[in-house]
């Protein structure tokens, strides 16, 4: 491809002084200003992000960004057009560099979009600039060309098909469409080529995110209360510890507080719960989950009851050394890794295993650290936790 090499032909810094008199430029009329901000609009990514301007001018674009909300970088090779997009600028989340646009003096930062208005044409490897632009943007970032073809006996500029073949390598979506025939953008009719194209990086892979479960253990003496769940549509008929979900902006103890109270109505204080055991799980077929355990001692925060009869169909007491089979296999693991004074736990089911406990046949949790040594106390040595059977 002939490079192009116009750019040495046009002293920007004496353009700038009547760069804004062109209506696309300036934008001073509000008609033309309204048709840039709607465009942008649908090229600029929905939330506030960074935006890279590159051969800003005199920052009229730049501008439109920010009142959108954008964190605008600008760039200019001028120092005149530079000084006169900072004049624009100020004010706004926005910074003016003076520099190349081909290779923007931004210090290895990454941006979320980067927008160039008739620049691409002018450096003379248009292909070159385009893979040093792309490594400028986050995933999911963008890049917003606006070019086009100019002059009919010695057109000069870059015709769309070389625009979108020198792109389509480096993006996964791309958009292009004719400006030519909206006369709002240029403050009137053009009879040349002018376009956009917006090609888009992909998004990056969602954060890995888990549920987080919180469980209480609620002790008498060497009893636990377990509660059989009915008509939740999960492991309905079997027994379970009182728990349920942490919600957005709860920590696990306030989740915990919430819980005991909406199922077994304690009305729990901070202090009477103790952290005991973590258990990452995977249940058959589902994605896995975080399930804290805690401890309080029965008579904290009230006697339990039924306060949820519509999900749950009976409350008991169960010895510790003695529990039902028809448990939940979770429940029944972290109850187990407790009572053998494991702290943290891996309990990853395989899909054809039962959500119900199923004796040896039900994966074992695996402990990720040992359990406690119990130091011998005055009178003689307590022993080891008793397994659950």
């Amino acid at each position: 491809m002939t490079p192009n090499e116009p750019a040495a032909e046009i002293d920007w810094d004496t353009a700038a002084a009547t760069f804004d008199d062109e209506p696309d430029h300036g934008l001073r009329e509000q008609a033309v200003r309204q048709a840039w901000a709607e465009r942008l609009a649908q090229w600029l990514p929905d939330t506030p992000g960074d935006v890279l301007d590159l051969g800003c001018g005199t920052g009229s674009l730049a501008l439109l960004a920010a009142e959108r909300g954008h964190r605008v970088t600008a760039v200019d090779l001028s120092p005149a057009m530079a000084a006169r997009a900072r004049e624009k600028l100020a004010g706004h989340d926005a910074e003016v560099l003076t520099g190349d646009a081909g290779h923007p003096p931004v210090a290895g930062r990454k941006f979320d979009a980067v927008l160039a208005r008739h620049v691409l044409w002018l450096l003379p490897d248009p292909e070159a600039v385009l893979r040093h632009w792309h490594t400028l943007l986050r995933p999911g970032g963008r890049l917003i060309l606006v070019e086009g073809v100019w002059g009919a006996t010695h057109p000069r500029g870059l015709p769309m098909p070389r625009v979108i073949e020198a792109l389509s390598p480096l993006v996964t979506r791309l958009h292009s469409e004719r400006l030519s025939a909206d006369a709002r953008l240029w403050g009137g009719p053009v009879d040349d080529e002018r376009y956009a194209v917006v090609g888009m990086l992909p998004e990056p892979p969602p954060r890995h995110a888990e549920i987080v479960d919180v469980h209480l253990i609620l002790r008498r003496r060497d009893e636990v209360l377990l509660a059989r769940r009915a008509n939740t549509g999960y492991a309905d008929g079997l027994w379970n510890l009182p728990s349920g979900h942490m919600e957005d902006h709860e920590d696990v103890r306030a989740a915990m507080i919430r819980e005991a109270r909406e199922e077994i109505g304690l009305a729990l204080a901070p202090g009477d719960l103790r952290a005991e055991a973590v258990v990452q799980h995977r249940g058959p077929g589902e994605a896995p989950r975080m399930g804290w355990f805690f401890t309080a001692e029965y008579g904290a925060g009230g006697e339990p009851f039924n306060a949820e009869p519509d999900k749950c169909a009976e409350l008991a007491w169960h010895p510790l050394t003695a529990l039902p089979h028809d448990m939940v296999a979770y429940c029944r693991e972290g109850l187990s890794a407790w009572h053998r004074g494991e702290r943290f736990t891996v309990h990853w089911q395989s899909d054809e295993e039962p959500v119900a406990y199923d004796g040896e046949r039900t994966t074992a949790s695996v402990p990720l650290a040992p359990a406690p040594r119990v130091r011998p106390c005055r009178g003689g040595s307590p022993g080891p936790r008793t397994p659950v059977p």
